[in-house]
């Protein structure tokens, strides 16, 4: 790794950290006939789904307590 790439991933700005255009695109993408389909594909990616949805509630669910109790 070269020394400027080693700055750049210091230098990383607060805005990279919140970034969720990876997280969006992962729930809105169009089928890619390229990528392997089983069903264990399928369930491994249910169940992430499943676990980002559950994660965004409890923070929704911590920010909004977190509110109400100060």
């Amino acid at each position: 790794m070269s020394e400027a790439q080693k700055q750049n991933e210091e230098k990383q700005d607060v805005g990279y950290y919140f970034n969720f255009k990876e997280v969006l695109t992962y729930f809105f993408r169009k089928k890619d006939p390229t990528r392997p389909s089983n069903t264990s594909i399928k369930m491994m990616h249910g169940v992430n789904k499943i676990s980002m949805i559950m994660f965004l509630i409890c923070v929704i669910v911590i920010i909004v307590r977190y509110i109400i109790r100060s």
